[in-house]
């Protein structure tokens, strides 16, 4: 028996491989299936179950894909009602692998037919579960997503998932392997640790939806601190279980090289939001006007679907050259399916055209701390409990995230500062506000870590940020 996980950073998810005896399984793949196909051809063994945990609600998954490529029915939990064909299986039931056997939980709560996979080793040992979002390592799913598909409050649905949790897998022996489906960094909880595997008896002493005395305590636990969810979600949702357009339809469309006048007449025919995903120091150097930066070397796809929302949305692409498959598989990933092509020659072949190039005012963290001044306005749009924990006094919170709600409350004749913990997300709020009108401000490198290094600019009291629960 193997059981592999395979992690992907940008969007802190799990996908996991399990073999036994020429047989294999996979637990919530990703949107891209070739590796999968790569690996089963490598190992030599056939693919006889996809596993869906839930209805992925931050990812597109690669079931659908998967499953016609492969022959391999989907394996959904009880309720679950996808409009594709699909296995809907029983509380209890179990399904064969080779020599293991996959036993499914029931465990409703993040969603109505979220499941929980007992993997039962050749020897008959209950050895590992495949979580999804019902138990993360140091959190819980949230009970906050599915309550209009489930007509429950959050406080009803989080009642749920303390039943599942406490009556399913608490019972379970202290060994078993914990395999979630995400990791710190991921919207779905507000608490993970920055582990990806553990046993379930340290997060039984580790977890702190675990160590609750009573199910009302458990309800008040989860849901404090909770923040919005990203509005692609429920998009994303729609997509896993209503079927999507195969990835390599989507890559082909999208993998579409324009000139600049091309590229140009696309712009203005279509509406496509042009995004640029270069780094934050090559983007304010110069860009094609009205870009939006989200760079690639981060948190890329997690941010496009916070920032543009409707998956729906033409895209036009500039990225840094031989990035673009990448640019267009991650974008795939959250359900951005509809790139109409990138700008061949990139930024410089704008600019040898004689294209008008816009910039952004960046400043260091030196010369910030050399201009800044008390009665200065500064504006921070880090996260409500990165904020909390330290900041330049005086400075404003305006989560980026939530900048649609913020933005229009600006006095454009007021000149501020703009910053974030690294330069990443401020560049994006940067490339946002230029796109609406908003130029009076500079934006700080390197953030709040490289102004707080400076020593010369006033801040306040660290308070260590576990206390908040802040994802």
């Amino acid at each position: 028996m193997k059981i592999e996980q395979i992690y992907t950073g940008c969007l802190a998810q799990g996908a996991y491989y399990i073999v036994s005896d020429g047989e294999a399984a996979i637990v919530d793949p990703l949107r891209e299936i070739q590796p999968y196909i790569d690996r089963l051809e490598k190992d030599q063994v056939k693919l006889k179950y996809i596993f869906e945990t839930h209805f992925h609600a931050d990812f597109v998954s690669g079931h659908i894909d998967l499953s016609k490529k492969t022959g391999a029915p989907i394996i959904y939990g009880p309720t679950a009602q996808p409009s594709f064909d699909a296995i809907i299986a029983e509380d209890n039931q179990i399904f064969e692998i080779g020599k293991v056997k996959i036993k499914v939980l029931h465990t409703p709560g993040h969603t109505m037919e979220s499941s929980t996979f007992l993997l039962i080793d050749e020897n008959g040992k209950e050895n590992a579960i495949f979580s999804g979002d019902t138990l993360f390592l140091g959190d819980v799913g949230r009970p906050d997503l599915a309550q209009k598909a489930a007509n429950l409050t959050q406080e009803e649905l989080a009642g749920l998932l303390y039943d599942s949790l406490y009556n399913k897998i608490l019972p379970l022996p202290d060994d078993i392997t914990v395999y979630p489906a995400h990791g710190a960094g991921s919207a779905c909880g507000k608490n993970m640790q920055k582990e990806t595997v553990d046993t379930l008896g340290n997060q039984k002493q580790t977890n702190y939806a675990l160590k609750q005395s009573s199910k009302e305590n458990f309800i008040a636990a989860v849901l404090d601190g909770l923040t919005a969810p990203p509005k692609y979600f429920g998009m994303n949702v729609a997509m896993n279980k209503g079927g999507y357009e195969s990835f390599e339809d989507v890559m082909k469309k999208g993998n579409n090289p324009l000139s600049v006048e091309d590229f140009e007449t696309a712009a203005e025919e279509t509406g496509a939001l042009i995004l640029d995903t270069r780094s934050a120091a090559d983007f304010h150097k110069g860009f094609v006007p009205q870009s939006i930066n989200i760079g690639l070397k981060g948190d890329f796809a997690p941010w496009v679907g916070t920032m543009i929302v409707d998956v729906k949305q033409p895209i036009l692409l500039v990225s840094d050259e031989g990035t673009e498959e990448e640019v267009i598989t991650r974008l795939s990933r959250v359900g951005f399916d509809h790139v109409l092509g990138f700008l061949k020659g990139g930024v410089e072949a704008w600019k040898n055209s004689g294209k008008e190039i816009d910039t952004v005012k960046r400043i260091t963290p030196e010369e910030f701390a050399a201009l800044h001044h008390k009665d200065d306005v500064v504006i921070d749009v880090r996260k409500d409990g990165e904020y909390a924990a330290e900041h330049v006094e005086d400075a404003y919170n305006k989560p980026l995230a939530y900048i649609n709600d913020w933005v229009n409350g600006l006095d454009n004749n007021q000149h501020f500062f703009l910053h974030c913990a690294g330069g990443y997300r401020s560049m994006i709020a940067a490339s946002i506000l230029q796109a609406r009108g908003y130029r009076n401000f500079t934006e700080v490198e390197g953030g709040f870590a490289g102004i707080s290094k400076t020593g010369k600019v006033s801040t306040t009291n660290f308070v260590c940020q576990s206390k908040t629960f802040t994802s």
